[in-house]
């Protein structure tokens, strides 16, 4: 090939958006992990506390409730984390190319479904943060076994909360196995196999933990 036609290298520019891409990708990634892959377990186990019975669950919260600094740790390591993630999420989505219907393989499909399951997250972690914290903070009412109770007790919104927790499962569990390849883990196709293999194991365990949580309401 001659230099006249020969591909131009790419510039300092192009290179450094590229770099400042990766490096967004990677942050973006490490958020839905740490902090709030954490917090999700975290909250997981507070509400199995309540298959213990009410007395145990009012002190799991009133020990949370008790820490230090609780509201700013909210907004250091929950808030902001989320504004990041989620907003990184819906400009990815709104980006991306789905082609799972043209091409019917599982890594496209669950591409969409990441996708799908951060929506669908991103909903309900507002409407849950309306209806348990900021409702209770703005009219006084107490975070307890009781409000939780007749919280969830009206069918639609158990429904949702089941849609939700699912949803809110599948996306960290599958963002964790997408995490891996992003940050170079998983660079082969028996890993990459092997932690979409565990993902999705991890997923159902949770999914049934979330539901026999919200039973036991």
């Amino acid at each position: 090939m001659s230099s006249a036609t020969a591909k131009a290298p790419a510039g300092p520019q192009s290179a450094r958006r590229s770099a400042t891409r990766f490096a967004l990708m990677r942050l973006h990634s490490l958020a839905g992990i740490v902090p709030l892959g954490l917090f999700l377990l975290e909250h997981l186990y507070t509400n199995a506390v309540a298959m213990f019975g009410e007395a145990a669950y009012n002190r799991q919260i009133g020990r949370l409730q008790s820490l230090p600094f609780l509201g700013a740790a909210e907004i250091v390591f929950i808030a902001l984390p989320l504004l990041y993630h989620a907003g990184y999420g819906i400009y990815i989505a709104g980006m991306a190319r789905n082609n799972a219907t043209r091409y019917s393989y599982r890594n496209n499909w669950l591409f969409v479904l990441q996708r799908a399951s951060g929506i669908v997250t991103l909903v309900f972690v507002l409407a849950h943060l309306w209806a348990i914290r900021l409702a209770a903070l703005f009219y006084g009412t107490t975070v307890d076994y009781q409000h939780v109770q007749q919280h969830v007790s009206q069918p639609l919104v158990l429904a949702l909360y089941a849609i939700g927790s699912i949803g809110a499962t599948f996306h960290f569990t599958n963002g964790m196995a997408a995490a891996l390849v992003t940050w170079g883990i998983t660079v082969g196709p028996r890993s990459q196999e092997l932690a979409a293999r565990i993902g999705l194991g991890l997923f159902a365990a949770l999914s049934c933990m979330w539901i026999a949580v919200l039973l036991a309401f």
